[in-house]
């Protein structure tokens, strides 16, 4: 069980850190969520997963993330 939960915090760890690496740590969550959600309908294979496959490779060849932050920000309340 402890193994379990260590191994799902790691996981959260490092999907944060595609957030991070991305510029995406200021964006709307509601906004990140939904395209999470549109990137999750991409089929497996088809060139347009393909080219953002492709994108993905050469950001972690990159030393560092393009932007610390996104021009989308949180919502003003």
């Amino acid at each position: 069980m402890m193994a379990d939960r260590k191994k799902e915090a790691r996981e959260k760890f490092l999907l944060g850190g595609l957030v991070f690496k991305a510029g995406l740590t200021k964006t709307d969550r509601a906004f990140l969520l939904g395209g999470l959600i549109e990137l999750a309908g991409v089929v497996p294979g088809s060139p347009e997963h393909r080219r953002l496959r492709d994108i993905g490779a050469q950001a972690f060849r990159a030393p560092s993330p393009k932007r610390l932050s996104s021009p989308i920000a949180e919502p003003r309340e």
